[in-house]
């Protein structure tokens, strides 16, 4: 069996969070309202605190797309990208990335982000397999629906299929991620690694013997 090396995305592979990043994004563009960007900000607080159920808000977001076509999402999507994500990558990750793949381990993303930011993060960085969330689309417009959850244990549900379909040993394999948030994830590995971590995984990862590493 082969080791992976797993890369959550925000804070992590990233020196800032895709939803935030996304929400400047519109609101530069006039897509989004003042009271808009600060819900927006209320639910990255409550994230980071690790009190907001994200599944709840995915669900209700996601909600609000239904009937709408995909097509100007990917054309926003690589505009953001360009602009605003590929700064924020962290050398530190590009690094970590190169050094597990000289080791022969293979290298996935596994994120909440959906899939107009993960795969387009994967692909700038050489990286073949993107576990994200993902919108439900059919015949080229939102159902309102997501196809797949990438969060809390549903990440860690992904990763598991993955893994037996390329006969990958988690208790040899590697996950970076900066969220208390992963918690389930990061202990169903061999070696987690808390990266530019909250204070409540900070204090986990120490009380544990965790890798705390500082990607900023």
């Amino acid at each position: 069996m082969r080791s992976a090396a797993l890369f959550d995305l925000d804070h992590t592979v990233l020196t800032s969070d895709t939803g935030m990043s996304w929400m400047r994004f519109q609101r530069r563009r006039g897509e989004l309202s003042t009271a808009g960007l600060m819900r927006a900000i209320g639910w990255s607080l409550l994230y980071k605190a690790a009190v907001l159920d994200l599944e709840a808000l995915a669900t209700k977001l996601t909600a609000e797309l239904t009937d709408e076509p995909e097509a100007p999402m990917i054309e926003a999507a690589a505009a953001w990208y360009a602009q605003d994500v590929v700064p924020m990558i962290a050398p530190a990750a590009r690094h970590a990335i190169a050094t597990h793949r000289a080791a022969g381990d293979v290298v996935a993303l596994a994120t909440g982000a959906t899939q107009y930011a993960a795969e387009s993060v994967a692909r700038g960085l050489g990286i073949d397999h993107t576990l994200c969330s993902r919108l439900e689309v059919v015949d080229g417009r939102f159902t309102g629906k997501l196809a797949a959850m990438c969060f809390g244990v549903h990440k860690v549900t992904l990763v598991e299929a993955f893994a037996r379909a390329a006969d990958i040993d988690l208790a040899t394999s590697t996950f970076y991620s900066d969220s208390y948030n992963d918690l389930p994830m990061l202990a169903r590995v061999g070696t987690p690694v808390a990266v530019n971590p909250d204070v409540r995984l900070w204090r986990h990862a120490r009380a544990h013997g965790w890798r705390i590493e500082q990607w900023r």
